[in-house]
């Protein structure tokens, strides 16, 4: 049988490793430097953990696991003979993989609320897995890079994670820009347009924007049985200026008596203001009215973050959800997190040749073998090598020299090191720089510095 990858997944080659370890070290120390603490959840979870917490087509996404054995057994023959998808699904699975990091992290919180210190930071980089169509920079199992904080409804926690985002950013040299949005004022436009009962139909089709474009937008609004007549009082959302706090400002007139929508406007404008007192630079952040971020769970503030200088979906997002811990039955927990995606942003920096030299990863020495009893000698000085932290390796067989030359540049060894008998009688070591080009000998105290 031909061996093949399963759809949506990948291999990572020792220079991917390499540089996708780069992104992670510097997102993991940016996570401490803003006061994170590192947390792992299990892979998959109990399938009723994660359900209905995506809406409808993110429960759609999940991949379940059959349960061990004959997973047939407790089947209802009417729901199997009719195949009732919707009823099968939970006699015969009771496990899932876990979709994102968020619904599992509110679960431990749920679970460990009594134990900790709030508010509660959280970092966490795992891979997470949806059954979703693949294609450039989606996959069907992918990293999520997560920071997020519980325990607190102060607004200076959004304003932190936009100093997270921009720093982190900022270090892999990534232009970015942050789109911002609040949910309160969705659906204060919901409430304005005369369509709160669909709230969570609007925001699924406004959320698609930037893949159906406008048209597509209106065509599924109307498929989700959304009036013209409120599709057009919704029309200005399409033709926004560039100043954000002007836009707010167009927004606080249509919103005259709109609870929710003032609060949603009023929360985004301290936001705003605040990240901008703090020095950041209006052109990283965006006001985007039409943002919506298609998950139920968000009730306040909502980010996307775009690459500037490559067509790509977003590199980042997230936002406040303060009423997730309430389906575990724990009330009063209010939470705000963001995700980075490792694989997208590692495709602009590949896109962008970002990545340092440092990022890629290289031995030092490969020893070249002669066959003699040099050998022995050869490892025990690879040995004081690696002891100080420098990489290296011993060719194993006694084979040409040439083919010796071509393995070293083959694997982007730096140098070819020869110990025969004159080095070793002599205390000295020989090696060729194969970037240089150069021959030299130096002693041995040298050679190990």
């Amino acid at each position: 049988m031909k061996p093949s990858l399963a759809k949506g997944t990948r291999d990572f080659t020792a220079q991917e490793v390499s540089r996708r370890k780069y992104i992670i070290n510097i997102l993991q120390n940016n996570f401490e430097l803003f006061g994170f603490q590192p947390l792992e959840t299990p892979s998959f979870e109990n399938l009723s953990t994660l359900t209905g917490k995506y809406g409808e087509e993110g429960d759609r996404l999940i991949f379940k696991i059959l349960n061990s054995g004959d997973y047939t057994s407790d089947v209802n023959q009417e729901d199997w003979d009719h195949k009732n998808h919707q009823k099968l699904v939970s006699q015969i699975s009771e496990k899932a993989l876990r979709y994102d990091l968020t619904v599992p992290f509110a679960r431990f919180v749920a679970m460990n609320h009594g134990k900790l210190t709030f508010p509660f930071k959280r970092s966490q980089i795992q891979p997470v897995w949806r059954a979703d169509r693949p294609q450039k920079g989606r996959y069907r199992e992918f990293y999520q890079c997560d920071a997020d904080v519980v325990g607190s409804e102060s607004l200076l926690q959004e304003v932190e994670l936009v100093q997270l985002y921009l720093k982190s950013f900022a270090d892999l040299k990534v232009p970015v820009t942050i789109h911002m949005n609040n949910r309160k004022i969705l659906s204060g436009l919901a409430e304005y347009a005369g369509i709160t009962d669909k709230l969570i139909d609007f925001t699924v089709a406004l959320d698609k924007l930037d893949k159906i474009g406008k048209e597509g937008v209106v065509k599924e609004l109307l498929e989700r049985e959304i009036s013209q007549e409120s599709i057009d009082k919704l029309d200005f959302l399409f033709s926004q200026s560039d100043d954000a706090l002007e836009n707010l400002l167009q927004l606080k007139e249509k919103f005259a008596g709109n609870e929710i929508g003032l609060k949603g406007v009023e929360e985004l404008e301290y936001v705003l203001t605040q990240s901008l007192s703090l020095g950041v630079d209006m052109q990283n952040l965006v006001f985007n009215i039409t943002l919506a971020r298609g998950l139920d769970y968000y009730t306040g503030a909502i980010f996307e973050v775009k690459a500037d200088e490559v067509a790509m979906g977003s590199i980042g997002g997230g936002g406040r959800y303060d009423n997730l811990t309430e389906v575990f039955g724990v009330k009063n927990i209010p939470g705000i997190g963001i995700s980075f995606g490792l694989d997208r942003i590692y495709l602009v920096m590949e896109e962008l040749n970002l990545f340092p030299e440092e990022a890629s990863s290289k031995i030092e020495y490969l020893f070249a073998n002669s066959g003699g009893e040099e050998t022995i000698e050869a490892l025990k000085l690879i040995m004081q090598l690696r002891a100080k932290g420098i990489s290296a390796e011993l060719y194993p067989e006694n084979a040409k020299i040439n083919k010796q030359f071509t393995y070293a540049e083959k694997k982007g060894i730096k140098n070819v090191v020869f110990l025969g008998e004159e080095e070793i009688k002599n205390n000295t070591v020989t090696y060729k720089d194969l970037e240089a080009g150069e021959k030299k000998t130096v002693s041995l105290e040298e050679f190990l510095g």
